[in-house]
């Protein structure tokens, strides 16, 4: 029997490369746009990077305007002062440049400030493929893949429950993505591992969901391959330019990948670990990578077998049971290497983790993401697993 259809979506344009950026004024007179809203973050606004976008559009006659106050995961709140400032203006697009935070403002503010209502809305199981503004994605991480993918992440701040909202579908897939290795060359250790190990676990989720398909299994695997040479490289020298734009490529790849294969079980459980105790995403997915891949492996051994032989940790030969066990291995050691704390290492409140773990366990499953995971919890397994973070 042939395999089912898969749907595939990608951006309309894509320009990958040392340099990338500096091309924003040629691809926006491309697709006919003159009146950018640039989103990004204080950082990039305080370290020059945004100066430079925007001079290069004043070059070529576009005037740009920069709102620089989106925060670490953003919540309903946090956008609203971006959508005011592009309801109140004349802007045909969006840019978002910056990080997985930034990169998810942009698109909510897309789509929220051509339809007004509330982000709420259009949270999962709800996809959304109504029009938005234009968008152009400039990452400066290698590691959300944001720049190419249908989702962003909103934490829903309005109540008590902190619940970090997937919000999937066509609306938020950008229009064009400039993928510039020079914009990551500055970043620190703990972002580089943290975001490193995040597009690791795009790239095998997106290889063992149950969404997959022959077109996500050659990107997620390429990006594996790339990610297991370079990664740790990039971690500790920093000005390497061939790990950096490795890693960037990777960053991509895993990227179209898990946005057309969809995430699984890490990612279900990493969202409600970042908006109750504010780690950072790709922390989250390192934290519980280890743990949740060694409980999944029975379901798709096979599978997992086959990340092992990409990242190089075993030969052809070997049985599947072998080759996924060192991959769980390596899992493990990765995260001593890039020294990623756990809970406890990290400062959190472990009585509250306790408290919160039936909470989290039940967003998790809200999201639907664990559902595509090759062994599909329930509310106790995912449980067991946040308790088996903590000593």
């Amino acid at each position: 029997m042939s395999a089912p259809v898969a749907t595939i979506a990608l951006p309309r344009l894509l320009r990958v490369g040392p340099g990338a950026a500096d091309e924003l004024g040629d691809v926006l007179s491309s697709l006919d746009l003159a009146r950018p809203l640039v989103v990004t973050d204080a950082f990039l606004s305080g370290n020059g990077t945004a100066e430079r976008v925007v001079a290069g559009l004043t070059a070529r006659g576009i005037t740009a305007t920069v709102f620089d106050r989106t925060r670490p995961d953003p919540t309903t709140s946090s956008i609203a002062a971006a959508v005011d400032t592009l309801t109140a203006g004349d802007f045909d697009c969006v840019v978002g440049l910056g990080g997985g935070s930034p990169m998810d403002t942009a698109k909510a503010v897309a789509l929220l400030g051509t339809t007004g209502r509330p982000m709420r809305e259009y949270a999962a199981p709800t996809v959304t493929d109504t029009p938005a503004l234009p968008l152009i994605a400039i990452p400066t991480t290698a590691g959300s893949g944001s720049e190419c993918t249908r989702f962003t992440i909103i934490t829903d701040d309005s109540g008590d429950t902190d619940e970090k909202m997937l919000c999937a579908g066509l609306a938020f897939l950008p229009t064009a993505a400039l993928v510039d290795p020079l914009l990551t060359m500055g970043m620190p250790a703990r972002l580089t591992a943290d975001t490193g190990v995040d597009a690791l676990t795009h790239a095998v989720e997106a290889y063992v969901s149950r969404k997959a398909s022959p077109f996500t299994d050659g990107l997620a695997l390429t990006a594996m391959e790339g990610i297991a040479r370079s990664l740790r490289t990039a971690y500790s020298h920093p000005g390497d330019h061939e790990a950096r734009s490795t890693m960037m490529l990777a960053s991509t790849q895993a990227g179209m990948a898990f946005s057309n294969a969809s995430v699984a079980l890490v990612h279900g459980m990493s969202r409600p670990i970042g908006a109750h105790f504010h780690v950072a995403h790709g922390l989250s997915n390192a934290m519980l990578m280890p743990a949740v891949t060694e409980w999944s492996v029975p379901a798709a051994t096979a599978r997992y077998a086959d990340c092992a032989r990409a990242m190089r940790l075993v030969g052809d030969g070997g049985s599947d049971e072998a080759a996924a066990a060192a991959l769980v291995r390596e899992l493990h050691t990765l995260n001593a290497d890039l020294a990623v704390p756990g809970p406890a290492e990290h400062g959190l409140d472990l009585v509250r983790w306790e408290q919160m773990v039936p909470t989290m366990a039940r967003q998790a499953l809200a999201s639907g993401s664990p559902a595509n995971n090759p062994l599909v919890p329930g509310q106790d397994a995912i449980e067991q697993l946040y308790r088996s973070l903590v000593p």
